[in-house]
């Protein structure tokens, strides 16, 4: 059996219908009723009717760990086995960490929420912004930001592949950073739909309120590795995890640096983990030769089973 990994994603990959596919598999259900009944709101709903409150942040980060760990539950119940190691963007770390047994659902639900809140209140609304760059290399966004910065924050925080960086910080920093990686080359640059600047430093005020909710949070060491955004490094010490998750907020997310080190460890197959696609297309961009499936449906659970059975 080949040695793969799982990957989870995080905001961004949430839509009405996401879990369609999957027809009336009752452990999907199950988990989002469950996942409801712990934090009070219809998330079923959220997902099969058109509803603006998908794309709260105080209720998308939930829902998303909720929906990754539903296609995990799905992924055992049809026979899969554990994968050799996982990792996950931003807040997919977190469903990861679920899955691993590091945190339970229950107590994992909360946490991102509240994960959430920190996040919203940490820069008033219209005041942070991100933005997606393509066609230049991290180094050529970071000299961006560098100059466009003028005293206020924009950072690259999302590496996710080779020529897709995304920046984060004040409104108007990001928008000069557009101006100058346009003037530079870059093949696309434009705003992101979000309100709340992730992974820049504009989050430490968020990341000391999470580390103070994190102390009465009960940690394990887990099952299975979890490659973590802030330091590309599987920790199993509880504090060293904890502190990671916090330091994440304020971190770039190093995704394409992960999966790198995935494969230099022997990965040779890896999973999405989610609702969505994002991960199997970006993931041949960073490694060609790394396959990943997108497990949306029955049928896609299957085509993993037997990719890691070769």
């Amino acid at each position: 059996m080949k040695k793969f990994a799982f990957f989870f994603p995080g905001q961004g990959s949430q839509s009405v219908g996401m879990k369609k596919d999957f027809g009336d598999m009752s452990i999907i259900h199950d988990t989002f009723a469950e996942g409801s009944d712990i934090l009070g709101v219809d998330f079923w709903r959220m997902v099969t009717e058109h509803n603006e409150d998908l794309h709260l942040t105080t209720n998308t980060q939930p829902l998303m760990l909720i929906a990754g760990f539903a296609a995990w539950r799905a992924w055992h119940e049809t026979g899969g086995k554990n994968p050799d190691v996982m990792a996950g963007h931003s807040l997919g770390e977190y469903t990861a960490l679920v899955a691993s047994g590091v945190v339970t659902f229950k107590d994992a639900l909360p946490l991102v929420r509240y994960r959430a809140e920190v996040m919203q209140s940490a820069v008033p609304e219209g005041e942070g912004a991100m933005a997606a760059i393509l066609g230049l290399d991290d180094d050529a966004v970071r000299n961006a930001c560098a100059e466009a910065a003028q005293n206020q924050v924009v950072e690259a925080v999302n590496l996710n592949s080779p020529g897709q960086v995304v920046v984060a910080g004040h409104k108007a920093a990001v928008e000069r950073a557009l101006v100058i990686a346009k003037a530079n080359g870059a093949r696309h640059a434009v705003h992101l739909p979000v309100s709340v600047p992730s992974h820049c430093s504009l989050m430490k005020p968020a990341a000391e309120k999470l580390r103070a909710y994190l102390q009465n949070v009960t940690f394990h060491s887990g099952s299975i590795p979890v490659i973590q955004n802030a330091d590309v490094v599987a920790y199993h010490d509880v504090d060293k995890i904890k502190d990671a998750l916090v330091r994440q907020l304020y971190s770039p997310v190093r995704w394409a640096d992960t999966v790198r080190a995935m494969h230099a460890q022997g990965i040779t197959a890896s999973a999405e983990c989610g609702p969505g696609r994002v991960f199997a297309g970006v993931t041949k961009r960073i490694v060609a030769e790394l396959p990943c499936v997108a497990l949306t449906s029955p049928a896609a659970l299957e085509e993993a089973r037997q990719l890691f059975a070769q």
